[in-house]
């Protein structure tokens, strides 16, 4: 690790604090002789979820995210710990101050000073030709992108039914988001080029970046289907909306005063511009894009779209009930919360949707 540049005292101090603030929720919830079972990633499996009354994440949201993708049982708790306040924010967690307080938060649950949160979840059908509706873990895998395309190839030679023509409703559910895009945006392409001179010949070869666009058809709301080209699709959760939704949507206070520029050049904007009023306008479109988590509709983004003759982009982003994807893809992914994929090609079609029955039981304390 320090041969790669890496801070290998830092890490270490970190993995010690990881593991005593995880070391204070055991010993917390034993004390209160509750029965625990302490399991780390490859250990939390669909029987131990069956087995608890309630789950606890001990990490940061993405531990979170990983504890919930198991649960489905809509009144089974799911509660985190952010074990490293330092280094992660912990949106999906219990306040900072209880990951050393933890008795604290344990005699709030008990005297009921709290209220359920019912986080909605987005499940997806997939449907078509050829598909391969076995996930790979990502956090399992780890792995590079050839790698990954490597993996679905496998999973789907071992699984001879594959050819499933209707709805098949996959074995995940996605509490922040679902990502559909090419695997690689851009890759290398190797081209060999034969010159002749002075009938000696050389045939030198090189490589050029390729950029490869996910190609798709969309309908949303059961609405017309249209053909776009982007960086990838991505549809959140009310929960979801604070991440990566969030960051691909947001303006910048810099384009906010560009624009106002221009509506003042062009009479359209009857007030003094100041610096005031440029954040206001910034943060008021930017909250715009923030939602409950407990409320039962979708946000899609499209990234970077393409827009010509050809392809079109109506609708950019919006609130949806339902998001149907029909695949053009040639090595495309369906990633469920950054941690499951699903293959995505040509022929593939999903229903992305959001059922209350799904949703996730978490709690908030009263403060």
């Amino acid at each position: 690790l320090a041969l790669k540049g890496s801070n290998y005292a830092g890490l270490l101090e970190r993995h010690r604090i990881h593991t005593k603030n995880v070391e204070h929720v055991v010993d917390s919830l034993r004390n209160e002789r509750i029965e625990v079972r302490l399991v780390k990633r490859r250990e939390y499996n669909e029987e131990t979820v069956r087995w608890a009354d309630a789950v606890i994440s001990a990490g940061g949201d993405g531990t979170m995210l990983l504890a919930a993708s198991k649960v489905f049982d809509k009144f089974k708790p799911v509660i985190g710990v952010n074990t490293d306040p330092e280094r992660s924010e912990g949106h999906l967690c219990l306040p900072v101050r209880y990951t050393r307080s933890f008795p604290e938060a344990l005699q709030k649950l008990y005297r009921g000073e709290f209220r359920w949160q019912w986080r909605q979840r987005i499940r997806l059908y997939l449907e078509g030709t050829g598909i391969n509706p076995t996930p790979v873990d990502l956090h399992e895998q780890q792995l590079s992108q050839e790698q990954h395309s490597r993996a679905h190839i496998n999973e789907r030679l071992q699984d001879q039914g594959s050819d499933i023509s209707g709805p098949h409703l996959l074995p995940v559910r996605a509490l922040n988001e679902v990502f559909i895009g090419e695997s690689l945006s851009s890759r290398y392409a190797v081209c060999s080029v034969l010159f002749r001179e002075n009938f000696k010949s050389c045939k030198p070869s090189f490589k050029f970046s390729l950029h490869r666009a996910s190609y798709y058809e969309i309908s949303v709301d059961d609405g017309p289907w249209e053909k776009q080209k982007s960086s990838g699709l991505n549809v959140c959760t009310g929960t979801g909306s604070k991440a990566w939704s969030y960051n691909i949507n947001k303006v910048a206070h810099q384009a906010v005063e560009e624009i106002l520029k221009i509506a003042k050049k062009r009479g359209s904007l009857d007030m003094p511009l100041n610096t005031d009023l440029v954040q206001k306008v910034t943060n008021d479109f930017n909250e715009s894009l923030l939602y409950s988590p407990e409320e039962p509709k979708m946000f899609f983004s499209v990234r970077e779209p393409i827009v010509n003759r050809v392809f079109s982009s109506s609708r950019q982003r919006g609130f949806s009930s339902k998001v149907c994807v029909r695949s053009r893809c040639w090595d495309a992914c369906m990633v469920v919360d950054g941690g499951t994929s699903f293959e995505f090609n040509d022929g593939a079609i999903a229903s992305i949707l959001i059922d209350t029955q799904d949703a996730l039981c978490t709690v908030l304390l009263e403060e």
